[in-house]
């Protein structure tokens, strides 16, 4: 019998377009995907760096509260106060919440993954840590890249499914969530400074690392894969902190989020979107799909008031001071002053968003139109509680 892993594997049955529905609190959404297969960093991460630093007594930030505070009253190795994208979509789809890969003691069982694995690593970057040392700037980068990610699934799939047809299933029934992966790609080489040219160069390696993950997974026989861009990330308040101007001319009047940033975002996603509409052409019978962070978040932005988040909308809720509240020497850390109510703040600890934020992102992908290409609607109606949102808004 041919095994999970071998090269030649093909996606040889027409793969049916499922929806991503509208979340009911009422009713489960059984029948649409058996589990998800999570790659990505700490924008997904629900518990792998947590474990890895209790491995090498290496103690992270989101092992202790006040990270976890709002859901799980607890820390859980998220980087929020309570729930993450990939935990709305888990409830969404009536899937429990998806397991990281590394237990407590390293590693899981099979048993551990009927429902999905997640292999996002906080801090993970889409280029190999190689690369970056290559262009000096420092060996301190994480062993987690989306190759290893990549690889420590492929090692996994065997003891999940045992031949290449059972591969097939389980794959085609599992929603893939590829990222958001690339946006350390990125932080690492701004905060030591290095130009914009450079960081431009940087964009098509990255993509092209995000590409060829996919690929291989399609080849697997994943059918439906979600792939994320990237966040606006001038409008974060780790990168107004960093890069504060006293030229009014930088910033966007109508968010104060900072251009230049936000159009390098822009860069990189319509790069992405690019690279995918290739990819589709390549394989027309899997359903890959655009989710557009940047546009869900900016939305934000530009009426924090309708979102609950009016005159804090640019501030971090877990921070040191200073205009946006952040400080990296007390970025959410025991001397850091923590808000009354994270719900009215989009920015947890400067560099990642709330779990309230993170709600309404998610509500206003799976509303739509923030998934591209649209989905057809064939699963049940899941669950928010709260009225759609309209384009406009």
């Amino acid at each position: 019998m041919a095994s999970c892993t071998a090269s030649s594997l093909f996606l040889t049955q027409l793969v049916v377009v499922v929806a991503l529905p509208i979340i009911s609190s009422s009713s489960p959404a059984g029948g649409c995907f058996d589990s998800i297969i999570s790659f990505g960093d700490s924008l997904a991460d629900t518990g792998n760096l947590l474990r890895l630093s209790r491995s090498d007594a290496r103690p992270t930030r989101a092992g202790f509260l006040p990270y976890g505070e709002t859901y799980f009253r607890r820390p859980t190795g998220r980087f929020s106060d309570g729930r993450l994208v990939i935990d709305f979509m888990a409830e969404w789809l009536g899937l429990p919440f998806v397991a990281p890969y590394y237990g407590e003691d390293g590693g899981r069982s099979a048993a551990d993954f009927g429902k999905g694995v997640n292999f996002a690593v906080a801090g993970a970057t889409a280029l190999d840590a190689s690369f970056f040392e290559g262009r000096g700037m420092g060996n301190s980068f994480p062993n987690e890249s989306l190759r290893v990610q990549l690889g420590l699934f492929k090692e996994l799939l065997p003891s999940l499914r045992s031949t290449s047809s059972d591969c097939k299933e389980f794959l085609g029934k599992s929603l893939v969530l590829m990222g958001e992966i690339g946006g350390n790609d990125y932080n690492y080489p701004f905060f030591m400074g290095r130009d914009l040219e450079e960081m431009q160069d940087i964009v098509p390696l990255v993509i092209e690392e995000i590409v060829s993950a996919i690929s291989e997974l399609i080849d697997l026989g994943a059918a439906t894969i979600l792939v994320p861009g990237n966040f606006p990330i001038g409008c974060l308040p780790v990168y107004l902190t960093q890069f504060q101007s006293s030229v009014k001319e930088e910033y966007d009047p109508s968010t104060g989020c900072l251009n230049w940033l936000n159009e390098f975002s822009q860069y990189h996603n319509e790069q992405l979107q690019r690279k995918l509409d290739h990819l589709r052409e390549l394989h027309p019978r899997a359903n890959i799909v655009y989710v557009d962070y940047y546009n869900a978040a900016l939305r934000l932005y530009r009426s924090p008031d309708k979102f609950g988040f009016e005159g804090r909308i640019l501030r971090a809720c877990c921070g040191g001071g200073g205009t946006y509240n952040y400080n990296s020497s007390q970025s959410c850390n025991s001397n850091a002053t923590v808000c009354d109510d994270p719900s009215s703040y989009a920015s947890w600890d400067g560099i990642h968003f709330t779990e309230a934020a993170y709600r309404w992102i998610f509500k206003s992908i799976a509303d739509g139109p923030f998934t591209v290409p649209k989905l057809d609607i064939s699963c049940p109606s899941l669950a928010l509680n709260e009225p759609a949102l309209t384009e406009s808004e």
